[in-house]
């Protein structure tokens, strides 16, 4: 998955697509339940109101940033995480509510982790009104570190070698195309900010506190939402780890070590996944291809580099 850095830089913009979850079942990998069940969790009900939180937090820092070039592309992604936000909460809707998965409990959950508890807060200073600002910035890192992680396994998984739904399998693709796209922004604002190697690390052991808590919980949810039975977390594991192995999720040992490697000061975003694989996949996707929407436009060329690992 790490590769040699990439010097591209692309004007990111949101692509304004639909999807049809008319004939999208809860099990969109046939025979695999677990990795259905999983994936549409963590994407459809995790993700949303995080993306709006990622949106509200990078509006509000926007006209601190001097630098037009890293505004200009904050403005791009902005764009795009709210177009993620939007298309899931479609899938919300549409898919999982169609299914007869009572949703209404967990968003109010995932809404209030991140509109009470990690929202902004009331201050008395312009100082401890920044500061906060700033720890929410390298929050956003962390996690787009995550998405950019699950953005190249999707397009390096092995779900084709399955019987899987186009729609779901091209949603996945799509976000995670753009989530390997702009995979260096959330960080770079945090840089630019304010570049602590201390305060990366405590908002990672956050983020990863929170990625154990909630990602199980959304898989668990669905499974008991739509079959009435309950997911310990011991079945929750041996399931995650025999998915892992059939190529249907991140592997266990793959997250850890992206999880290791972020620790590194010399880290940088540019080295997980390829900007050309991305492209591409944006530039083929079915929901893309019909909103008449073009792939980004190369502003720099560079070298291409591989997936690596992955």
């Amino acid at each position: 998955m790490t590769g040699a850095k990439n010097q591209e830089s692309l004007e990111l913009h949101a692509r304004d697509v639909t999807f049809d979850w008319s004939a999208t079942p809860l099990e969109w990998i046939t025979g695999e339940p677990f990795a259905s069940m999983g994936i549409a969790g963590v994407l459809h009900l995790v993700l949303p109101e995080g993306e709006r939180w990622f949106c509200e937090a990078f509006t509000e820092a926007l006209p601190s940033i001097k630098d037009e070039e890293l505004a200009r592309t904050v403005r791009g992604f902005i764009g795009q995480e709210a177009m993620h936000a939007a298309s899931h909460d479609t899938a919300v809707t549409e898919y999982l509510e169609r299914q007869g998965v009572d949703t209404g409990p967990f968003v109010r959950q995932m809404e209030f982790a991140f509109r009470h508890m990690l929202g902004p807060r009331t201050y008395r200073s312009n100082k401890a009104r920044y500061n906060d600002m700033v720890e929410r910035l390298w929050l956003i890192a962390a996690i787009e570190h995550y998405t950019a992680i699950l953005g190249v396994f999707v397009l390096n998984s092995r779900w084709d070698e399955f019987e899987i739904d186009p729609a779901m399998a091209d949603i996945c693709r799509w976000h995670g195309a753009e989530e390997v796209e702009h995979r260096s922004v959330a960080h770079d604002v945090a840089m630019y900010f304010d570049p602590s190697y201390l305060h990366r690390c405590r908002a990672m052991l956050t983020v990863v506190f929170f990625m154990l808590t909630f990602f199980p919980r959304a898989a668990r949810f669905v499974e008991r939402a739509s079959t009435g039975r309950r997911m310990h977390l011991p079945r929750f594991l041996w399931e995650y780890m025999r998915a892992g192995r059939k190529g249907l999720v991140p592997p266990i040992r793959s997250v850890v070590w992206f999880t290791l490697l972020y620790f590194d000061p010399r880290f940088d975003p540019e080295t997980i996944g390829s900007t050309d694989q991305a492209v591409a996949y944006l530039a083929s996707s079915p929901a893309v291809r019909g909103s008449g929407t073009l792939s980004a436009q190369r502003r720099v060329p560079s070298e291409s580099w591989g997936c690596g690992g992955c």
